[in-house]
């Protein structure tokens, strides 16, 4: 059987694969992926995976074969030495070139990278080591690292104090996680178009027979987007998404919060007297956004929580947890597939999982929310909110000590 797969897609195949495999896996994978492709397929594998064509046919040979099971990468005794130790100084290159300083505090859970593999691996080439792309992936692995899409590393004109609030941020949640309390990162995700409309990205299908749609993207003006807001527990990895068919609104969010805390996080933390809220700078939970912190000093009313915000800066909206976390792995999964209900959507996003395990509830929000509700400068003054004192108006604490209604 032979599978219509171009070079791009085994490029990110193996780009997204190989920094999780030892070397004996990636020549199985390469080799597994060369057989099923049929004739041609050894040199399209080991043009797209950069892997020597020997390399790729002795991986075909061996999964022919039926390589044993083991935990042995090589032989006794066999193999290079580790490029750290072949090439001094490569460690201290590659943690230059990922620039952690501008990301936060290297010790701290918001340490990750915008560039790629390939990338990295380019750079180290020009600086004077040798180092291969999957090796590269191992290394950043090693050092905490994990990979940020390509994609979004467009980045508007940077606050001046972006660093220090990334810092400042890194401490609160290094204290609430500390002391067994919840932190949560929310967002909304890209509206998304109901019905038969095309879904960027390919599935497996039998051949001859793709996923039908509507040859145009126009949508329908009786159906309303999809509005997927999301709340991902950074502690526990799994999330909860509240589908909505109305606007993206201040109400929306808060009660997108509260159907999780009723739903999820007050079972999962039943000793729980604070909540950390990570968000965007913008948007229906943005630091301008009155009425979000109008419904969130409700909800501190209703369930006597401490609920600490803290926002990122403007131009960052991506280096937010849930972005690469949970919403990247739903898009994935779903790519391919029109979205031709909301109960399509509702259920695509509650099957994502990860090998790392996360899980992600979704259900629909059907409530109608009105937009253009005005929050009063008496009304915002009359919150129970506590800001801190760096930078007040990204980072403030809610608390149940006065009347918020």
């Amino acid at each position: 059987m032979t599978f219509a797969v171009s070079e791009d897609d085994i490029w990110e195949f193996f780009d997204l694969l190989s920094p999780h495999l030892d070397e004996r896996q990636r020549r199985l994978a390469r080799g597994a992926f060369s057989q099923m492709l049929g004739h041609g397929g050894t040199a399209a594998v080991a043009r797209a995976s950069g892997a020597s064509l020997d390399v790729v046919g002795r991986g075909r040979r061996e999964v022919a074969a039926g390589a044993e099971v083991t935990d042995r990468v090589r032989q006794a005794g066999a193999g290079r030495p580790p490029v750290e130790v072949s090439q001094p100084g490569i460690g201290e290159a590659l943690d230059g070139l990922v620039e952690p300083g501008t990301r936060g505090d290297p010790m701290s859970p918001l340490r990750w990278t915008t560039k790629s593999t390939r990338t990295l691996a380019q750079e180290l080439g020009r600086a004077g080591f040798v180092c291969s792309y999957p090796v590269v992936g191992s290394m950043l692995k090693a050092a905490g690292y994990s990979l940020q899409g390509v994609a979004k590393t467009l980045e508007g004109s940077g606050h001046p104090d972006r660093d220090a609030q990334f810092r400042y941020l890194a401490g609160v949640v290094a204290a609430f996680q500390a002391s067994g309390d919840p932190v949560i990162s929310v967002d909304t995700k890209k509206k998304e178009m109901v019905g038969r409309y095309d879904n960027p990205g390919v599935t497996w299908r039998p051949t001859g027979d793709p996923v039908r749609a509507l040859d145009h993207d126009f949508p329908d003006p009786d159906l309303p987007k999809a509005v997927p807001y999301g709340i991902y527990d950074v502690g526990r990895d799994e999330g909860w998404v509240s589908v909505g068919m109305s606007a993206d609104t201040g109400d929306f969010a808060v009660n997108s919060i509260r159907t999780w805390w009723t739903t999820m996080g007050r079972a999962a933390y039943p000793a729980a007297r604070r909540l950390l809220i990570t968000a965007d700078g913008g948007g229906s939970n943005g630091h301008r956004n009155r009425l979000f912190k109008a419904r969130l000093a409700e909800f501190a009313a209703e369930t006597g929580l401490q609920i600490t915000v803290c926002h990122f800066p403007p131009g960052t909206s991506k280096w937010n947890k849930i972005e690469h976390r949970m919403f990247s792995h739903i898009t994935m999964n779903w790519r391919g597939r029109p979205l031709s209900t909301y109960q399509t959507v509702v259920d695509l996003i509650g099957s994502t999982t990860t090998r790392t395990g996360l899980t992600i509830r979704a259900d629909l929000d059907d409530n109608a929310y009105q937009t253009g509700v005005t929050i009063t400068d008496r009304h915002l003054n009359a919150l129970p909110i506590e800001r801190h004192e760096f930078h007040p108006d990204w980072n403030y604490t809610i608390t149940s000590d006065k009347d918020g209604s």
